[in-house]
């Protein structure tokens, strides 16, 4: 595994970004899951377990807030309000988790809502600016459990995981974040900028 937190282009310590999420506040279920994933791993070093909190479903970003205003945010997301109301709520099931390079994922079915939203938001987007950051194609979507921070072999987390049997958790997603996240802590932390609802 490879350490996560290198710094990408444009960040830095203190960075802000806006960017968009399903996040999972209340989702009991997949808290127990992740939770059991945390203990699960609790003795495997070189890892960041992420807290309920701070559990997401990273969908597309628009950038700094040194770059972004709060006046094209807002447009944004009023745009993304219309559009987002098309689409109805839906359930997920999250897990198993999986190793990548830098993080441990849980899988997540059915991947079309999903896709269906971060579409409407990229629309949303292209709505007020004529040009959408960040690629349209190899969207992954994923819930990471822990990050990576440290180089090192993946067979001990895999072993780890293997002992998890709990999956999958089921979360109901009804509605889109709009987040201002940072990173300054080896975990991505955020306030909420705007919610809007599905459906």
């Amino acid at each position: 595994m490879a350490d996560h937190w290198w710094w990408r282009p444009g960040w830095t310590t203190g960075t802000r970004w806006y960017t968009w999420h399903l996040v999972f506040d209340g989702a009991d279920d997949l808290h127990g899951l992740a939770a059991d994933y945390r203990h699960a791993l609790a003795d495997v070093p070189g890892l960041d377990l992420v807290p309920d909190r701070w559990l997401h479903l990273t969908m597309q970003g628009l950038g700094s807030t040194d770059e972004v205003s709060a006046a094209d945010a807002r447009a944004i997301v009023d745009a993304a309000t219309s559009r987002l109301a098309k689409i109805p709520a839906f359930d997920l099931a999250l897990g198993p988790a999986i190793v990548a390079p830098e993080a441990l994922l849980l899988t997540v079915d059915p991947a079309e809502p999903v896709r269906a939203v971060r579409s409407a938001i990229r629309a949303a987007i292209a709505d007020v600016w004529p040009e959408v950051p960040e690629q349209a194609d190899g969207f992954r979507p994923h819930v990471s459990v822990a990050y990576s921070n440290a180089d090192g072999p993946a067979q001990p987390a895999a072993d780890a995981l293997a002992g998890v049997t709990t999956y999958p958790a089921t979360a109901r997603i009804a509605s889109a974040e709009l987040i201002v996240l940072g990173r300054d802590r080896r975990m991505y932390e955020w306030e909420a900028a705007a919610r809007v609802p599905l459906g």
